[in-house]
């Protein structure tokens, strides 16, 4: 057994994120994710209740990882061009760290939609974003195709999440290795911007 330290919580909570996101939360037992740990399971029990509140607390810190970062850039004092570009990488990053987290929350959601409820706050803070106000001003000016905020958000997560959902099967149909694969993925990553940017934003008059 790994020598027990103050970071022990911490070492659960990982190797429970590991063990849930290959195997969701009815294929995990207890005593996979001490495995992972390095633990008894008695001593997991001790830090963690019950499998099902070990899990909420992964789910949260998973939920939360689609919003936080997200939350960040849009009330950052920078041009909507950049934000957008700044929104896609963000994106792009955290689901190359985790390229199964949308299949894990999809999952666990459809199976218990309740599990969503704490992140609804988190959500509900995107219409009060300076990104939103931004957007209404560029359409006020002209500046770029008149859309709704939410839908530019859609296409950005839609187009760079599904890159990810289907990365097996993009990897065998491309005959692909995982270096392969993040090549591949960059630049896709690549035509995404061009392909949004390119609708929104209107060509600047000649001078």
């Amino acid at each position: 057994m790994k020598c027990i330290t103050e970071s022990t919580e911490e070492r659960i909570k990982e190797a429970a994120k590991k063990v849930f996101l290959e195997k969701g939360f009815d294929g995990t037992t207890t005593r996979d994710i001490a495995k992972e740990a390095g633990i008894n399971s008695a001593l997991m029990n001790y830090y963690f209740r019950s499998k099902e509140k070990l899990f909420q607390s992964i789910f949260n810190d998973l939920c939360s990882l689609l919003f936080e970062g997200l939350l960040d850039i849009v009330n950052q004092p920078i041009s909507l061009r950049e934000k957008i570009s700044r929104l896609m990488d963000h994106e792009f990053q955290m689901m190359m760290q985790n390229p199964n987290l949308t299949i894990f929350i999809m999952n666990e959601v459809h199976k218990n939609p309740e599990r969503m409820y704490g992140t609804v706050g988190m959500a509900k803070q995107l219409p009060e974003s300076i990104f939103n106000q931004q957007i209404e001003d560029a359409i006020a000016q002209g500046a770029i195709t008149p859309i709704d905020p939410e839908h530019i958000l859609t296409m950005i997560i839609a187009n760079i999440q599904f890159l990810f959902v289907s990365k097996p099967m993009t990897m065998l149909a491309n005959n692909l290795d995982e270096a392969g694969f993040k090549e591949f993925a960059t630049r896709h990553m690549e035509y995404v911007k061009e392909m949004i940017c390119d609708y929104l934003f209107k060509p600047e008059p000649a001078s």
